[in-house]
């Protein structure tokens, strides 16, 4: 068996100048402090107690490492900063990202009662087509309540709408203020990476970062570094399946359908690993060049679902299936 290569690190420099620069080192009054962050408090000046960075240079590259990783694999991540400094930061990242976030309040349940948050998220996509029907038969105090209700549920949903299952990854910025979306994650045992001020509990977050949570500068770096970390990795996602259980096909031979100009006929003969020869015959539904749905109308050996991507000038880049350990690849 051929060895892997060893995946690169995708982390961005971390620069202690910029830290100081963007205030990450000053933390809450002495007064308003938690005994459990004495280990990361440096000093005190001024009845402020002062971070030390090198804490937060060490645990906030462990953090991005672990972002890398969930990113690196495909998986989600849920950003949750409620508070006015982060709420829109915290949004264009997770959208810039492809991610998801929640930025305005956090309503219990959000994971841990996720049947229910479907629903309004259904009630608030099902208000979002009520209220933009042109042809609707509403008063005008009806649409308003229509469109204040859809409101609402955009302000809360917006930003999980897509979700359709937990994220892989939790990222909080201030984890005493959304003690709730700690206390729901940790129920779950979902990771979460936590910028954990000297007013907060460390030990409720698996990889907490000792930091400023509260100046616009901290949070701006922060989010920035995230940024840099999920777009590098996102290059870095290896689509290739395991070569091991690579089949090798000829090239289909694609007919155009004279009944249906959107209907090809792909005529496949693929060879599994062991030499055994599987051919048949699928019809493909081109309905747009990008997207392709393929149905199956006949294929001999044991067929499974053949999903495939097909484009007009006949350049097929697809991922088959023949059988639970079987797959098939075209070029």
């Amino acid at each position: 068996m051929d060895e892997q290569p060893e995946k690169k690190m995708t982390i961005p420099n971390i620069n202690l100048k910029e830290l100081v620069e963007a205030g990450v080192h000053f933390g809450h009054k002495s007064q308003r402090w938690n005994p459990k962050m004495l280990k990361y408090i440096h000093s005190t000046r001024e009845n402020i107690h002062i971070i030390n960075l090198n804490y937060t240079v060490q645990m906030l590259s462990e953090a991005l490492k672990v972002i890398d990783d969930v990113v690196s694999k495909g998986g989600k991540i849920l950003f949750v900063a409620t508070k006015k400094q982060a709420a829109s930061k915290i949004a264009s990242l997770a959208n810039e990202t492809n991610q998801y976030y929640v930025n305005h309040r956090w309503l219990g349940g959000m994971l841990t009662n996720w049947s229910t948050i479907t629903k309004s998220i259904k009630k608030m996509k099902e208000l979002e087509i009520l209220k933009s029907n042109p042809n609707n038969e509403f008063t005008k105090k009806e649409i308003l309540k229509i469109t204040n209700q859809y409101e609402k549920l955009v302000r809360s949903l917006k930003g999980i709408s897509e979700m359709q299952k937990s994220p892989d990854l939790v990222f909080i910025i201030d984890t005493k203020l959304e003690h709730i979306a700690v206390s729901e994650a940790n129920l779950l045992k979902i990771p979460i990476i936590g910028i954990v001020d000297t007013n907060a509990d460390p030990d409720k977050i698996n990889y907490p970062i000792p930091g400023n949570d509260d100046s616009r500068r901290s949070i701006d770096l922060y989010c920035s570094l995230i940024k840099e970390t999920i777009n590098a990795s996102a290059k870095e996602i290896d689509f290739e399946i395991n070569s091991n259980n690579k089949e090798e096909i000829t090239a289909p031979d694609v007919k155009g359908d004279s009944d249906n100009s959107n209907n090809y006929v792909v005529n496949i003969k693929a060879t599994d690993t062991s030499g055994n020869e599987t051919s048949g015959i699928a019809t493909i539904t081109i309905t747009d060049f990008d997207e392709v749905s393929p149905l199956i109308t006949g294929f001999s050996g044991q067929a499974g679902d053949l999903t495939s991507e097909i484009s007009i000038n006949e350049k097929l880049s697809s991922i088959g299936q023949l059988t639970a350990s079987e797959t098939v690849t075209w070029s």
